[in-house]
């Protein structure tokens, strides 16, 4: 990671939005020998109102201070929304390099005892998307979320997690988006670096999601997800800072049949050695999922 983003991260950025905006998106006619998927260079400088010549140079990393008023225009023409306006407006040289983190990643005392206490699934999660907690009943609903996992890793190296999730196509991109984010200017953190070679070197699918340079925040929202005990589960997702870590809760509406089947999931952790219900084989069908191992 570190050779593929130090060198010329404002040109791999722009290159890779470039090729995901459609001519009929930008207004221009698709024509037909079109070389280049998305845009050409020429194209999109004269969308921004700037020379092809220079366009190029940001492309290939010989001018990588461009003037605010050039970001914007380029962030237009690449239809970006705002968090992605950020990060390209944070790419260009010169900008202050975020603080880096000097002490291992730590869950305070009174966050333990706040998982003790909630009555829904609940776990702590570091930069990198390491399970640094979690309390019996988010257990109860992914043995992938015990201390020690790492959620990128078993999204997409792990079929059972792939299973779990209704749509993992939206999950995957979405936290390979939120990974890029987070990121940011500590490309050289070893714990990044490792974790993105191991996940380009074992999936295809995450090697094309990171060639892609989506860049999203990753916080609340609903998602549906597949318990093999269970069944089919609708819950809410919020993500909460708490000093260098995040505490991430699910929670159903109430009253709801997802609500039903998390207090049976409850009961039954407790009365399962370990706290986690026995998902066996009989626990329910797989679902389609990404074979990276046929990938390579």
């Amino acid at each position: 990671m570190k050779d593929e983003e130090s060198g010329n991260r404002l040109g791999r950025y722009l290159r890779a939005r470039r090729e995901l905006i459609t001519p009929e998106q930008a207004g221009i006619p698709p024509g037909g020998n079109r070389r280049v998927p998305g845009l050409r260079r020429e194209e999109v400088a004269l969308l921004a109102g700037i020379s092809p010549d220079y366009y190029l140079r940001l492309e290939r990393g010989r001018d990588t201070n461009p003037s605010p008023q050039v970001l914007e225009a380029l962030a237009r023409v690449l239809r970006l929304d705002e968090v992605e306006r950020t990060y390209l407006l944070g790419l260009a040289a010169g900008r202050p390099r975020a603080p880096r983190r000097k002490r291992p990643e730590h869950v305070p005392a009174r966050v333990h005892q706040l998982l003790a206490h909630l009555h829904i699934p609940a776990f702590v999660e570091g930069r990198a998307f390491d399970v640094l907690a979690s309390n019996p009943l988010a257990v109860a609903l992914s043995p992938r979320l015990r201390p020690g996992q790492n959620r990128l890793r078993s999204l997409f190296l792990d079929p059972e997690e792939q299973a779990f999730h209704q749509d993992w196509a939206q999950a995957a991109a979405g936290i390979v988006a939120a990974l890029r984010t987070t990121i940011g200017d500590d490309i050289d953190n070893p714990r990044f670096v490792e974790l993105v070679g191991e996940l380009a070197l074992s999936s295809q699918r995450f090697r094309t999601l990171w060639a892609r340079h989506d860049v999203r925040n990753l916080d609340g929202g609903t998602t549906t997800v597949h318990h093999p005990v269970v069944g089919e589960l609708r819950l809410h997702r919020d993500k909460l800072p708490i000093d260098d870590v995040i505490l991430v809760v699910y929670y159903p509406d109430k009253h709801s049949d997802s609500d039903e089947k998390l207090r049976l999931l409850a009961a039954l952790a407790q009365t399962e050695p370990g706290g986690t219900p026995h998902s066996g084989p009989a626990g329910g069908a797989a679902l389609p999922v990404d074979d990276d191992r046929s990938a390579g």
